[in-house]
């Protein structure tokens, strides 16, 4: 399959539409110009990406939780809850996974029973089944801004629907929504099929409608270096800008060290404005959000409320746009509304609390570097084995694991670098792999790593990957042998 960082062209771009909409019945309610018009006279209380920059504009850090069920009636209650009780300043509507595979029959029949046996048979709000007049009744029942968050490889008719349908934030990208996602889906096709979602999205901002997008910046979830989600989420950032896309928020997921996710999301807004500027898309307004911590959590509630504040702090410190909440429940399951509105609660007390604070020093400056270094060697990399095209060097250096994600179950990723945590809790590489750093980046990870192995009395090693992954979940950062 050719795949190059290029605009779709218009007729082109519409003749794929046409096949796209008969995917699923409820693509023939969807009309461009009708849907326009609809989302012109939405109030703007309900824009997504405004509601952004007015924050990033009074260094405001939003608080926004996940949530969704399959029966419109309750997804509804949900969502009015959280933004009652749990003081949301953003909503979800997560999409359940058979959506995400594109299986809507099966989605179907998850309606039907969910509706017939009182509970939920299915993990989230499936959109495309409901339609645009389904979707536009969850939107006209709150008057905070409604995202669409799934994890769907080709998304294409659901971006058609549920922006049709009057969501104003979309998130996903070619490379966040393969790796993490998928087993045997080659990287050139969803890169491709996300053009598509931002090529949708370019085309309302011509028409006067602008759609927020974001790139699911955590990838795998747990011990992700800074560097690899930020080359991910610039790289989503320049494909989505190409189709047109010119409000674009930017992720990363909390690994714990508090200097290093300060250094992470500061980061992350300026190397995303510098690619965008160097090739050609000044005009892309950028935010950033963080995510909670994203591997396990311990059981306990009390404790969990523990991780929860510690990720809303990174947040306020960071001056993140948005911060994605998790719940008590973490360990357990799908949480209650009860239980997703408490970890909103959290969240907005510590947000609010160091709102008014800042956080600096010559060891967050010196992350700060590390980090820029490293980004820029992937990302350049990239280009470089592209000839200059990104979309076409992102496929190559996936491939060539120059952008290798730890712990992602696709078969295109390389899976041969390896992180664990320096002796501070930051996280740092064991094992390179093919990752394009210097010897001096490569010698500092491997100073820092023996650092910890003599503080703790044993040879570097997978075991300490290992450790670490569970840590959290224990009560501790660094995954210690003698704890």
């Amino acid at each position: 399959m050719d795949i190059q960082n290029k605009k779709i062209p218009e007729d082109i771009f519409h003749q794929m539409r046409q096949e796209v909409l008969t995917q699923w019945p409820t693509g023939k309610d969807v009309d461009l110009q009708e849907a326009v018009d609809y989302h012109k006279s939405m109030p703007q209380s309900r824009d997504f990406g405004k509601k952004l920059l007015d924050a990033k504009a009074a260094g405001r850090t939003l608080v926004q939780p996940r949530a969704g069920v399959p029966v419109i009636e309750e997804h509804i209650k949900l969502l009015q809850y959280l933004e009652s009780e749990g003081e949301a300043d953003l909503l979800p509507s997560t999409i359940d996974s058979y959506t995400r595979q594109n299986r809507y029959e099966e989605a179907e029949n998850g309606i039907s029973e969910s509706i017939r046996l009182g509970r939920a048979l299915l993990n989230g709000f499936p959109a495309v089944n409901h339609g645009v007049a389904g979707c536009r009744r969850v939107v006209e029942s709150v008057n905070t801004p409604v995202q669409v968050r799934h994890g769907t490889p080709d998304a294409r008719l659901l971006t058609e629907i549920t922006y049709a349908g009057g969501f104003t934030s979309y998130e996903g990208g070619g490379i966040s929504y393969n790796l993490p996602y998928c087993k045997n889906i080659p990287m050139e096709r969803t890169i491709r099929d996300w053009q598509y979602v931002d090529r949708l999205t370019g085309l309302y901002e011509e028409m006067g409608v602008s759609i927020n997008r974001e790139p699911y910046g955590p990838l795998t979830g747990t011990l992700v270096p800074p560097c690899i989600s930020h080359a991910a989420a610039i790289i989503e950032a320049l494909l989505a800008a190409e189709q047109g896309v010119k409000n674009i928020t930017v992720g990363y997921g909390q690994c714990g060290n508090l200097v290093q996710d300060i250094a992470a999301i500061r980061t992350l807004e300026e190397l995303t404005d510098e690619y965008l500027h160097k090739y050609g898309y000044g005009d892309v307004q950028v935010t950033t959000v963080l995510h909670q911590w994203m591997g396990g959590f311990p059981a306990d509630e009390a404790k969990a409320f523990g991780v929860i504040g510690s990720g809303s702090m990174i947040a306020a410190l960071s001056k993140a746009t948005k911060v994605i909440v998790k719940s008590p429940h973490e360990a357990v399951g799908i949480p209650t509304m009860e239980a997703n509105a408490q970890g909103l609660r959290c969240t907005k007390q510590v947000v609010n609390m160091m709102a008014d604070q800042n956080f600096t020093g010559s060891a967050l400056e010196a992350e700060k570097e590390i980090i820029r270094e490293e980004t820029r060697a992937i990302v350049d990399k990239c280009f470089e084995l592209g000839h200059g095209d990104i979309a076409l060097g992102v496929c190559r250096g996936v491939e060539a694991g120059v952008l290798d994600v730890p712990f992602a179950p696709c078969r295109a990723n390389a899976g041969v670098m390896l992180p664990c945590r320096d002796n501070e809790g930051a996280v740092r590489i064991l094992k390179m792999g093919n990752l394009p750093f210097s010897d001096s980046l490569k010698k500092f990870h491997e100073e820092k790593i023996a650092e910890r192995a003599k503080a703790e009395n044993r040879e570097p090693s997978f075991q300490m990957v290992i450790d670490d992954v569970y840590a959290i979940g224990k009560g501790r950062l660094v995954g210690r042998p003698r704890y």
